[in-house]
């Protein structure tokens, strides 16, 4: 029976296959936040969130998913990097470029996220590792609106 994509109901692999529901992805407060004297809402979820990408990506690698995995690894973590890397900005507008990066690697995320959700030879991604790319996606753009408009 096909699901309402088109896809077989048996999939390749349930979603509890793979370690992203066992480990806890609590932060280290200072090992998160770039700096001790406030949280970096930001800093912390797509630390999270690239820990979780590793996660699937690992358990993509396993099951022989080598080029998919690599391309998600690099994007998922890359959004972390760069928000970070913002975080040390030499001026506003490196500022924005920074995370006007982190962006696009967020949209190139959820791209290699979508062919593992609709490819049938793939496990399907968890969605709270969808979610935490659509909560992430949304702050950064919020972000890069706020500091637009502030810089003026």
């Amino acid at each position: 029976m096909a699901s309402l994509h088109g896809r077989p109901e048996n999939r390749v692999d349930s979603l509890t296959e793979y370690p992203i529901h066992q480990v806890n992805y609590a932060l280290n407060p200072t090992l998160a936040s770039m700096r001790n004297d406030r949280e970096n809402i930001i800093v912390n979820l797509t630390t999270t969130f690239a820990l979780k990408i590793i996660a699937y990506s690992e358990y993509l690698e396993q099951k022989g998913k080598l080029v998919v995995a690599r391309q998600l690894l690099r994007s998922g973590t890359a959004i972390g990097a760069m928000v970070r890397e913002a975080q040390n900005a030499e001026s506003k507008a490196d500022f924005i470029h920074k995370f006007k990066i982190a962006a696009k690697e967020a949209d190139e995320t959820s791209y290699w996220l979508v062919l593992c959700k609709e490819a049938n030879t793939y496990p399907d991604p968890d969605q709270s590792l969808i979610a935490g790319l659509e909560d992430v996606s949304k702050i950064i753009t919020k972000i890069i609106a706020t500091s637009k408009v502030n810089k003026a």
